[in-house]
């Protein structure tokens, strides 16, 4: 277990996940609302409705016991098996870009690389009547982020479902208005593109594992052209497809 915590503390040090990580993790509070006031203070946050939603969901109850004290740090943390629950400013974000295709009427969302499930309670507050859907395909955290959706309460909870899954392939029979992916592709997911309604958007971090990376938005217009948009320098974990690729548990 040493080993492991070892591992999973120098994720710490290693994710700074945007290039504006160093004024972003100023945002850091000693509590939800302090952290959700402190990123509108520093321009990281700024729809109401994505304000709203963060509000109301403490990332605290979404991150292993033993780090709990770290949970409302303006930075990644690892959720175990090599995998992190993004920093707050880059959830707010990539909720920022999605926005326009998140407060449709019955808005359909996939989070691909859903881990801890934070994710998926705040965007179940900001889509209360939509449908949200979750894949992970760590077995390990599909169960992790389910005991901490059923602790949640949630608006209409059996809108919202974690199942286990291939974040490349995503859902074949689905159909989203807006996609999120929270682990970094080499290469755009071109199941994802398909799955994306016309019109719609997914933001997807693009690049080599520990190498250049940006956030693309990825926008499907009426007629089914898709385009492709830079918004900044990132730095994630990989999108993971298989066992073999994620490494031992942080979660017992």
């Amino acid at each position: 277990m040493t080993a492991v915590r070892t591992r999973s503390a120098s994720l710490l040090a290693l994710f700074s996940q945007s290039s504006i990580a160093t004024m972003a993790w100023r945002s850091s509070g000693r509590s939800n609302d302090e952290l959700v006031n402190n990123m509108i203070r520093d321009g990281t946050l700024k729809s109401p409705a994505v304000i709203e939603a963060m509000r109301k969901v403490d990332r605290a109850n979404f991150v292993p016991a033993d780090i709990v004290v770290a949970a409302h740090e303006d930075r990644p943390l690892p959720i175990g098996y090599l995998q992190t629950i993004s920093a707050p400013h880059m959830h707010a974000f990539a909720l920022d870009l999605l926005a326009p295709f998140l407060t449709r009427p019955d808005a359909s969302v996939l989070d691909v690389g859903a881990g801890s499930g934070y994710l998926l309670a705040v965007l179940a507050h900001l889509c209360p009547q939509g449908e949200i859907r979750g894949i992970e395909v760590v077995p390990e955290l599909v169960a992790f982020g389910k005991s901490n959706l059923e602790r949640q309460k949630l608006p209409d909870a059996a809108r919202v479902t974690l199942e286990l899954g291939d974040g490349w392939r995503g859902i074949p029979d689905g159909s989203f208005d807006a996609i999120h992916v929270g682990a970094a592709a080499e290469r755009v997911p071109q199941a994802l593109v398909a799955q994306l309604k016309s019109p719609g958007r997914m933001v997807v971090p693009v690049g080599p594992d520990g190498g250049a990376q940006q956030l693309l938005q990825v926008d499907k217009a009426s007629d089914g052209t898709v385009s492709y948009t830079p918004a900044m320098d990132v730095r994630f974990v990989p999108l993971v497809q298989k066992r073999g690729e994620y490494d031992s548990p942080y979660i017992q």
